[in-house]
């Protein structure tokens, strides 16, 4: 530790357990969330307990990846363009050039953007277990060097042009990928809605038409409909020693609620944009490598696959949450009475 560095103690609870029904992780796991909005707890033991009853959530993680974007200056837009589609061509030399700055470092996709006579390049990259901020600017940087030697007309902007979209909202991110791309979902009988949730089906889906999609729409939300995903990604990842910036765009994602004709709850949280990893920097503190240890994700696995349980361990706690404030927003007064009771001191 460095002589004047000291650490912020937030309280951490570990809530659930939440049970998992593959295909990423199956079992019962306790969730660690590190907050000061007490009332979060709860709630998200609420979600737990129906993850229980309904014989366990499926959380899968579509894709994933991390991106970096340089920007570079023709002499025009036609040049520009042109650089741009050789570049298309030459994916192989490309990849070449990733794999001598890492040995995890992949190179996916590459992406092309000009605006006058500039060029942007997005480049999208595997990055194994971390999330891969670093490791992709490191690749970014070696592949700058390489374009500025091969296409000598070209001159260095940046080498982050925000065409990546790092801490920031955007729509490319969901668009192309940065991070995992998350799905947790359930269909929760009516019987459990009420006993649980003391609401129906039919309120909730109609709750999230209209606050989430609606209300969400008219405030201008970018790629977003849920009520409050920021909660549980911030708690979840301090408590495993994450970015916690990357929760600008990692908050940017969908709930997606259906009553059936039976009066069963169809429950979805989307995340495209989950950064996280297990490993790399703020993992070597002891509470955080205690706490992923505690999570299965310090095991020998494959290469990314630790990174991936990590991802839908935390879709787990995002959809615990977003369920259990949703249920209780279709019953006026409960939210209220939840933080009196949660976050208010009692009178002696």
């Amino acid at each position: 530790m460095a002589k004047d560095q000291e650490f912020a103690a937030i309280p951490l609870e570990w809530c659930g357990p939440v049970l998992l029904a593959g295909p990423e992780v199956s079992g019962e796991w306790k969730l660690p969330l590190a907050t000061y909005e007490s009332p979060l707890w709860p709630s998200v033991n609420r979600g737990a307990r129906v993850s229980r009853e309904i014989g366990g959530l499926s959380v899968v993680v579509v894709s994933e990846c991390m991106t970096r974007s340089i920007a570079v200056e023709a002499d025009s837009a036609a040049v520009a363009a042109e650089t741009a589609n050789a570049l298309h061509t030459r994916l192989a030399d490309l990849r070449n050039v990733t794999a001598e700055t890492s040995r995890f470092a992949q190179l996916q996709t590459v992406h092309t953007q000009i605006v006058g006579r500039l060029l942007f390049i997005r480049f999208s990259f595997t990055t194994g277990d971390a999330s891969g901020h670093n490791m992709a600017t490191k690749a970014a940087d070696a592949l700058m060097n390489w374009l500025l030697n091969e296409y000598p007309h070209l001159r260095y902007t940046s080498i982050s042009g925000n065409l990546c979209t790092d801490k920031k909202v955007s729509a490319v991110n969901g668009i192309l990928g940065r991070g995992k791309y998350v799905v947790a979902e359930a269909t929760i009988p009516a019987e459990i809605c009420a006993k649980r949730l003391q609401t129906t089906a039919a309120k909730i889906a109609d709750l999230n038409l209209k606050k989430n999609w609606i209300g969400t729409s008219l405030a201008g939300g970018v790629r977003s409909a849920n009520a409050h995903f920021a909660n549980m990604l911030l708690a979840f990842y301090l408590a495993t020693g994450q970015d916690a910036a990357n929760i600008v765009e990692g908050s940017q994602g969908f709930v997606h609620a259906e009553a059936t004709p039976e009066g069963a709850l169809y429950f979805s949280c989307t995340l495209p944009n989950l950064i996280m990893g297990s490993v790399g920097n703020g993992k070597g503190l002891d509470f955080v490598q205690h706490n992923l240890e505690k999570l299965g994700c310090t095991e020998e696995r494959p290469a990314g696959d630790n990174a991936r349980r990590l991802a839908a361990l935390c879709a787990a706690s995002v959809w615990c949450g977003e369920l259990s404030l949703l249920a209780a927003q279709t019953n006026p007064g409960e939210l209220m009475r939840a933080h009196l009771a949660l976050e208010r001191r009692k009178k002696d």
